[in-house]
């Protein structure tokens, strides 16, 4: 991933996105009108997200609550526009924030991403993003972190999402967003 704007003085839009050439290997996002150009991820982040949309997706049938929705693209406005690896979001908001072409336009209540290697990705997971969610009202955002074999829990107090917890994969996550989901970290693992 390499990061655009920085020290330049830039500031992205959307409207900026419209002229990058289309690639389904690359992702483009914008936090607070920094550039982020990543390729597309390794086969087992992938993996890692699939788990995790299975679990989620199995709870959210059954109670009926919401929607999980993979890379799904959020745009909080002209300057925030990210793709994060998974989000939950509930049926009644969801029907208030998804546009026309299928984007979410406020906070989901659950924002999940799973980490890649290298530095640039870690501070756009672990600090641009987690500032971008936390200004933005996400109620839950987990940091998958494949490697080390952990998730990392931070949820809202009062006005910024804080870590309350970091799991290892024998630990049980569960969320008081989500009433009688539970599972082991590591069937989210590969």
């Amino acid at each position: 991933m390499t990061r655009g704007a920085a020290g330049s003085g830039i500031r992205w839009t959307t409207r900026d996105l419209e002229v990058l050439p289309e690639n389904e290997w690359i992702r483009y996002e914008i936090i607070d009108g920094e550039l982020f150009v990543a390729r597309a991820p390794h086969r087992k982040h992938q993996q890692v997200c699939v788990k995790i949309a299975r679990q989620l997706d199995s709870w959210s049938e059954a109670s009926g609550l919401g929607e999980v929705v993979i890379s799904p693209g959020i745009i909080f406005s002209d300057t925030d526009n990210v793709i994060p690896d998974l989000v939950w979001v509930s049926r009644s908001l969801l029907t208030q924030t998804e546009d026309e072409a299928g984007h979410l336009t406020a906070a989901p209540e659950l924002v999940i991403e799973v980490l890649s290697a290298g530095p640039e990705n870690l501070r756009r997971d672990r600090e641009a993003k987690l500032k971008l969610y936390s200004l933005k009202g996400v109620r839950e955002y987990w940091i998958v972190d494949r490697f080390a074999r952990q998730l990392e829990v931070y949820r809202r107090d009062k006005a910024q999402l804080v870590l309350v917890i970091t799991l290892l994969e024998e630990d049980e996550i569960t969320s008081p967003l989500l009433p009688g989901f539970g599972v082991t970290v590591s069937k989210f693992l590969v």
